[in-house]
């Protein structure tokens, strides 16, 4: 017997036919023996309409107020697939964040999971009741429903499956695992058996969709054991563990590509102590996060051509704001660039290989790829190329680095 939290995302329980499916795949568990938590999302695009009624309502709404409004998708969710479970003779019962209680800080709209309390939740599974649990919500210290930001439902199973001494947390979705880069693209990439949380939170921070980069943060740090499963399917997925679980250790697992990327260069920045600091810091006071950063000294010296990147959601607020402050900051001119894109390799083996960079640059020159930024990490390189030369770029280092299937 075992205690597994299974995660369904919105296309998992789009429509009642789906949730009811779910249903089956929980009972097919319980059937088993195995003491069973669920976590469940909105149904596909009801936060999205949630979410548009707050905005029609107000463009400038009260967060605490949105919270209330787009929670209440995974409260049906949550009801409807007890709804099921029981229709097919499991005992099931739905809780939402406040219930259990998921206490969490008081950053509506993307709250942090500060601790749960599944005292009571561990005595109904060890009775034999199914735990249907809300995702992507909490209560914040005042009592008040928070959301955990887009995505969060992810965060919640991971943050359950620790809380509640799960064995394993299956995230279902509507891929079958992780792949070596995106499928679509690259049709010889290879679902992976196997990955580590470093290597995951990588991917999912460089640009992977699977998921959640808090989710693999919170499951690194809790060592909860994650499979990544189709929903669609009834195919192995892959398992996202430790280290040390992994035998034999290939020197790039993956390749990672990120569209979200816009490039900002100023030119002639005074060269001396403290200028970037003057630069980054009201940037930083924005919440406006820059990424990749190269800086060039000019050839007429005392002067800098300073490039870095922002998220293209970020990038008209980081515009406007270098803009009104060009006198200040010193530099002569603003060259924008938003037709970029950000691809990395990533391997835990990098730490003991050399030249993993270098077959990389090798691998885009050859294709006459040009490199714009260069940032490494100690097992992920990234450059940051026109975005053109995406597919191209993802195919020639799948090659490069042999992880075509065969």
């Amino acid at each position: 017997m075992a205690r597994i939290v299974m995660k369904f995302g919105g296309t998992s329980v789009a429509n009642v036919e789906r949730i009811k499916s779910v249903a089956r795949k929980v009972k097919a568990e319980v059937d088993a023996g195995n003491q069973v938590g669920v976590v469940v999302s909105a149904m596909s695009g009801v936060t999205n309409q949630l979410e548009g009624y707050a905005r029609d309502t107000a463009p400038l709404f009260d967060l605490r107020e949105y919270d209330v409004v787009v929670a209440a998708g995974e409260q049906i969710t949550s009801g409807l697939l007890s709804i099921a479970l029981q229709e097919q003779g499991v005992s099931a019962r739905s809780w939402l964040g406040w219930q259990v209680p998921i206490q969490t800080d008081d950053a509506h709209g993307s709250a942090r999971i500060l601790g749960i309390a599944g005292e009571e939740i561990v005595r109904r599974m060890e009775d034999g009741q199914a735990a249907v649990f809300a995702g992507f919500q909490g209560v914040d210290p005042q009592g008040r429903v928070t959301t955990l930001g887009r995505g969060g439902s992810d965060t919640s199973a991971v943050a359950l499956a620790a809380a509640l001494g799960a064995d394993r947390c299956d995230i279902y979705t509507d891929v079958d695992g992780v792949y070596t880069t995106d499928p679509r693209i690259v049709t010889k990439a290879r679902k992976l058996d196997k990955i580590t949380y470093e290597e995951m939170l990588e991917m999912a921070s460089q640009g992977a969709k699977v998921l959640q980069t808090r989710a693999v943060e919170m499951a690194m740090k809790h060592r909860v054991r994650v499979q990544v499963l189709s929903s669609f399917e009834d195919t192995p997925g892959t398992l996202v563990v430790d280290e040390d679980e992994v035998v034999e250790q290939e020197v790039v697992s993956g390749i990672a590509y990120s569209r979200d990327e816009a490039k900002i260069t100023l030119t002639r920045v005074p060269d001396r102590p403290g200028a970037a600091a003057g630069i980054f810091g009201p940037l930083a006071d924005e919440h406006i996060n820059v990424d990749m950063i190269v800086q060039n000294v000019s050839a007429e010296g005392g002067a800098t051509d300073l490039t870095f990147t922002v998220t293209r959601a970020d990038f008209d607020r980081a515009m406007k704001l270098l803009r009104d402050r060009q006198s200040e900051f010193g530099f002569e001119e603003l060259r924008p660039d938003q037709d970029v894109v950000k691809v990395s390799v990533i391997g835990v083996g990098m730490r003991s290989h050399a030249g993993v960079a270098l077959t990389m640059f090798k691998a885009l020159a050859d294709k006459g790829i040009n490199i714009q930024v260069i940032s490494t990490s100690e097992i992920k390189v990234s450059v940051l190329i026109a975005e053109e030369y995406t597919e191209l770029a993802l195919r020639s280092l799948h090659t490069a680095y042999g992880l075509d299937a065969a």
